[in-house]
């Protein structure tokens, strides 16, 4: 399951909870991110708590940024609340870049057809 939440400077709220079905657990099977990927595609950022390599450059490639949560334990409101403080202050170049608005070009959309 993935909750998803819209940001701002002002604060936050939550959209939704995306839920994925079938055999998508950590196995080794590439083709358990594909759903996830498709899902998350308009998002900025994604928190998680343990990513592959592979899965990273995936979601880096379609313009949305991982961030490891510090522990498991770590609270989304904490997490959230720290978010919008930073977006009201000066936010890191990490996060202005994530910010920045999504482009593609057209030898991205052919490798991604060519990939599905």
């Amino acid at each position: 399951m993935i909750d998803v939440y819209e940001i701002t400077d002002e604060g936050y709220h939550f959209v939704e909870t995306l839920t994925f079905e079938g055999e998508l657990k950590e196995d080794g099977n590439e083709d358990k991110i594909t759903p996830k990927l498709e899902s998350i595609g308009d998002c900025t950022i994604i928190y998680v708590t343990a990513i592959g390599g592979s899965a990273a450059a995936r979601l880096i490639k379609k313009g949305v940024t991982p961030v490891k949560a510090r522990s498991e334990e770590e609270e989304i409101s904490e997490v959230l609340n720290k978010l919008v403080k930073t977006l009201k202050g000066n936010p890191p170049p990490w996060l202005r870049k994530a910010l920045q608005p999504k482009t593609t070009n057209f030898a991205d959309e052919i490798e991604d057809e060519a990939t599905v």
